[in-house]
Parts: C-alpha cells; structure tokens; sequence
C-alpha cells in the first residue's frame, strides 16, 4: 500500500502501474515528465496544514450571487462582513448550461458569460487574487467522472469507431452492459444508455453528460494535468463531482471500485506534487463508512461530505428527539476517519435535501413532513427541492437553531448562498429553466438569482425575516472562528435524560464547550451538565442564560454555547 509520505511522484508511477496492471508506461512517462515541468514552471507555496478543518464555507453560483466573477468581488465586504472564510464556486466552467454547469464543454476555461468583459479568464484571475487578498480560500467544482456531449472529445467521438477520441468515452453494440449500475435520475432517465448511430454510449447522469473513459490512459493524464493546471491559478481545492462513478467493471454496480480509489489516489500524489495542502473534497452521496474510504490512509480525498447527517438533523427537529443525530454520527455509522481528513457538513447541499440514505420509514416520515408542494419533489421521493427557510416554515427561531447545530456539530460547515438571508425557493426561476433545458428538474428551485435591491433592504428592517436570520449566524460565525474546539476538537454527546435536548462537548486541548439545543417547540427544564460546573449568566453568544437552583431552561428552538 501506498503512503502520502512517500515523494508524491514515486508514488504516482506505482498507482498507474497498479491501475493498468503494468501496461502504458509510456503514457506514464509522459505524464510524469509533464508534472516536473509544471513544477519547474511554477512556484506554488504549500497551503497551511489542514487549513480546511477551521474555514466557514460559503456555496454560491457565480451568476446567481454577483452576476459575474466581477460581481462577487463587489461583494466580498458583504461575504466577509458575515464572516465566511472559504468560497465553494459552484460550475464555473466552460458549459452549455444544460445542468447547471455540472456538463462541461472545456475544462480549461471559465465560462465567457460570468464576466462582463471580454476576458472571463482574466476577470477570474483577478477575482481569485482579490478573494486571497482577504484570506479567503478558493474551492470549485469539477464534474470528473462524465463530461458535456458539446465536449470537443465527445464531438470527435460521435464520427465513429475510428475517431482517435472514441475510446475517450465508452460505447457498446448493446445497452446490456453494467445491468446492475443504478439509474441515477430515477424519474428523469429511463437507462443508463444512449444510442447514437449504430452504438450506444453510457452514461450516469443525463443523457447530455457521457461517462469518461478511464480505461483510456489518455483520459486520466489529460484529467490530472487539468487538475494542477488550476492549482497555478489559485484554487485551493477542488470538489470531485461524482467520484465513485469514475471506474466501471460488468458484474458491479459500477460504484466505489478499488480501482477508482486508485485513480483518485493518482489525482492527489500529481496535486501534492503540484501544491501541498491543496485537496480534493469528495462528492459521494453514498454511506459514511463507504465514504470514509475515500480518505483512505489520508492519500486521497482530504475532505467528504456526510450526507446522512444533513436528514437526520431534520429529522431529529421534526420528532424533537436527539435520537437520529446521535445515532449517525456514533461509531457504528460514521467511522474514525484519518487525522489529517475532515467531513464537511450541511443543512441541505446545492441540489436537495437527499433522503437517499435513509431507511424507507424515515424518508416517509421526512417526505410527508417536509416535502410539502408536489413540485418539490426530486427524484421520485429520494430528495426534497426547497430551501432552508421553506423547509423551516420561516421560521427564524428553527433556522438559527440548525444553524447553531451546523457550526458547532462536527466538521466543516457550509452555508449556501441566500439562505443567510431567508431566501426561499424561486419558482419563476424553475419555470424559465424547465422551459430553457426540457429537464423538469426540480432542482431549479432552489437556484435563481439572489435580489440584492431587496436584500439591502430587508437586512435594515430589524423586523425582516433576512435580519432575523443574518445576525444571529454572522455572531454565530464570529464565535466559531474564535474557538478551535468547534474546528478541530473531538465529540462527545451528553445524555442530559430528556430527548428533546440535543446536548454535547467539543474539546480541543484545555478548551471544552458545551452545546445545549432543545429540539422541541415547547419549553424545558433540565438538571444542569455537572461537566458545567458554576453556572454563568451568559453564553458565548452573549445571550442570557435562565437557571435557577441547578436546574437550566430552554425555550422553544433555544440553543446556548457555554465555556466549561
């Protein structure tokens, strides 16, 4: 087994023999030779160590946040006026725009639409430097595992068996293949299989977005050298989009093979070669325990998403019982993960409130709680399309409670763009894309663009739902970034013998704090954590705290951080 201690390189050559079980060494070579040049070319300094664990994440699509790459830098005052530390830019590259960005037509540019000059290479460039300037980190997302059929390599491949791009993507006589690999967009696509001219061409997602070959030795080179290239333009990490779906073998379900480990393996040896610190983020809405293996010995990805995590939260509110958040973020479920690895957490992700990993009984039970318009339904009750703020009835008292839980929980949080400010889902938005693509995709409502005119607005009247949400986190926010044990300590979850208090410690060194988070629309009353010992009259959050005798009281939805 390979080790991140070994020279980056010397492990490269070994992964790629491993993969191609000892063939196309010329190509390694090559691609070898190419990543000392880019070293030689560029002098990119280490990021600090595990910068990841302490950053506050802030998801946007450029053209819905700003209107363009120069737009978002109008609005970094804004960004870090609420205290985010780390900017996820959803699809920035080069598309047709059929799904969001996530089909990409050229990995190697921006799209010419999120600027307002000429040169959206350069006003990126120029956003990136000015982000960094403000000591905020850049990530993006790069959909690795399938590309745009508008693709230069799709449209050489199209002519036939004889395109030297053919084997760029996969093709079969019969769509018989890989039977037992899932159809993904359940509802939106019928087969996995596509046929055009006398074959038919594979692919995951929608028929628009063919699986990239990785058999093809060609793929993986132009693929790695894609990823450093940017790395020289200041990202500092990248979102694998769909990554288990990267090696495909008959007799599987296609999903989480050891030789896809593999490849991510190689991706990050070439971009520890390139720039140490920078990472790969996995984007794998699959099980903890199947996930956590995409750290692997902290060789590969250095951060995942914990998916299961995001319905338990919402489940845990909707029974006001603690029960579902301990249960999966206890050992049996989430796993240990390697020191230098993190999870990265949300209350709902840029597509949905997934319910894939849920038993049937508790998707019924969040489909009928949540899911409360017909339209919001996305894949045929695995997700629920709607923001924050619509899935808690705007509620300011419920949204700043899951905001609490998200910023002090376990990992890195992200905040999704709008929903510091109470946005709810964009129907308007919906139709005109539905209309646009002919993909129903429920999706598109929790997308549009953000009105700033009104935002301004409403966060000067104290009264607004948009002031009622965006202070409350902006504090939250300020806090978290003072107190590492929120970043970087352990969890432990404190049994306060009532359900409905969702009651724990994050620890790091001497520094302990104590979360206490009443889950219920009711009033209560508990013995106070002995770990507390004297009672203050305040919390982190400089809200007052109401105790009497031993005994502490929670309001409806009321949360308090205490130093111990």
């Amino acid at each position: 087994m390979t080790s991140p201690v070994t020279a980056p390189l010397e492990r490269l050559r070994a992964l790629w023999l491993e993969l191609y079980e000892g063939a196309h060494e010329v190509e390694l070579e090559a691609l070898v030779a190419d990543l000392e040049r880019f070293k030689a070319e560029h002098t990119l300094s280490p990021l600090p160590a595990e910068w990841y664990k302490d950053v506050v994440v802030y998801s946007l699509y450029v053209d819905h946040f700003g209107g363009s790459f120069e737009g978002v830098s109008e609005r970094l005052d804004y960004l870090q006026g609420l205290g985010v530390s780390c900017l996820w830019l959803l699809p920035i590259l080069e598309s047709p725009m059929k799904d969001a960005g996530f089909d990409i037509s050229d990995y190697s540019r921006v799209r010419a639409d999120l600027s307002r000059s000429s040169d959206a290479q350069a006003a990126f460039d120029a956003f990136v430097a000015e982000a960094k300037s403000r000591g905020m980190s850049i990530l993006f997302d790069i959909a690795l595992n399938h590309s745009s059929e508008e693709h230069p390599w799709f449209q050489a491949a199209r002519s036939g068996p004889d395109s030297p791009y053919r084997e760029h993507y996969i093709w079969s006589d019969t769509p018989e293949h890989y039977r037992e690999a899932r159809i993904i967009f359940k509802g939106m696509m019928d087969s996995n299989w596509t046929r055009l001219g006398e074959q038919y061409y594979f692919h995951r997602f929608f028929d628009i977005q063919p699986d990239l070959n990785y058999r093809n030795p060609q793929v993986l080179a132009a693929m790695t050298l894609m990823l450093i290239g940017w790395l020289a333009r200041g990202v500092d990490g990248v979102r694998a989009d769909a990554i288990p779906y990267l090696w495909k073998e008959e007799g599987s379900n296609c999903e989480n093979l050891p030789k896809t480990h593999t490849i991510v393996k190689i991706f990050r040896a070439a971009m520890d070669h390139a720039r140490p610190g920078s990472i790969l983020l996995a984007e794998a809405n699959q099980p903890p325990l199947e996930v956590a293996k995409y750290f692997g010995d902290g060789d590969e990805c250095l951060a995942a998403y914990h998916f299961p995590l995001m319905p338990r939260l919402y489940e845990a509110l909707a029974r006001a019982d603690r029960e579902p958040v301990v249960r999966v973020l206890g050992t049996d479920f989430t796993p240990s993960i390697p020191p230098n690895c993190q999870w990265f957490t949300f209350l709902r992700c840029h597509d949905e409130l997934t319910l894939e990993m849920v038993s049937p009984e508790e998707r019924r039970f969040l489909f009928e709680h949540y899911a409360r318009e017909a339209l919001w339904d996305f894949r045929e009750g695995e997700g629920i399309s709607a923001r924050l703020a619509d899935l808690m009835d705007n509620d300011p008292r419920r949204i700043a409670l899951m905001n609490s839980v998200l910023l002090t929980l376990a990992g890195t949080p992200i905040l999704y763009y709008g929903d510091e400010l109470g946005r709810g889902n964009d129907r308007a938005y919906y139709d005109a894309q539905v209309a646009a693509t002919g993909y129903a995709d429920s999706r598109y409502l929790v997308r549009g663009p953000l009105d700033w005119r009104a935002a301004e607005r409403d966060l000067a009247d104290a009264g607004s739902l948009a002031a009622q949400v965006f202070y409350p986190l902006q504090r939250m926010i300020l806090q978290r970034r003072n107190t590492l044990a929120f970043s970087r300590g352990r969890l432990e979850f404190l049994d306060l013998s009532d359900q409905r208090v969702l009651a724990y410690a994050r620890i790091f060194g001497v520094q302990r704090v104590i979360v206490l988070a009443n889950l219920s629309s009711e009033e209560v009353r508990f013995a106070a954590p002995a770990e507390l010992g004297a009672l203050p009259d305040s919390d982190l959050l400089e809200r007052p705290l109401e105790h009497a005798d031993g005994e502490m009281r929670l309001e409806p939805y009321g949360f308090h951080w205490l130093a111990a």
